[in-house]
């Protein structure tokens, strides 16, 4: 005897574009992402920074590329520059390429 074969029709699934778009809708439950996220274009570290020496008035040194240190309090800033109040001195504003790094004046000692 012979046996009769059914002819089974199985249909192919494709996940729709819009699946693929989605994070994580084709990836089970508790499963870890693929990808590590990008890290933020800016984590405003930087303003909090400025922010808190401003409020402190804490006195500072700015190091040029070239070498000069200019001492002073930040008066204020923006994306580019900061400006630097100095005493019985002009205040300066500092375009930000133009400074190598910072620190507080009090921390001069411990740079040695």
């Amino acid at each position: 005897m012979f046996l009769k074969e059914k002819k089974v029709n199985r249909k192919l699934i494709r996940p729709s574009l819009t699946d693929l778009k989605e994070p994580n809708s084709m990836a089970p439950r508790g499963a870890l992402p693929r990808k590590k996220p990008a890290p933020p274009e800016q984590t405003n570290a930087e303003n909090f920074y400025y922010v808190k020496q401003m409020q402190a008035r804490t006195p500072m040194v700015i190091v040029m590329q070239d070498g000069e240190q200019i001492r002073g309090v930040i008066e204020w800033y923006d994306k580019a520059c900061i400006k630097l109040h100095r005493q019985g001195e002009p205040n300066l504003l500092i375009y930000k390429p133009n400074i190598k790094y910072l620190y507080k004046e009090n921390d001069q000692g411990e740079k040695g």
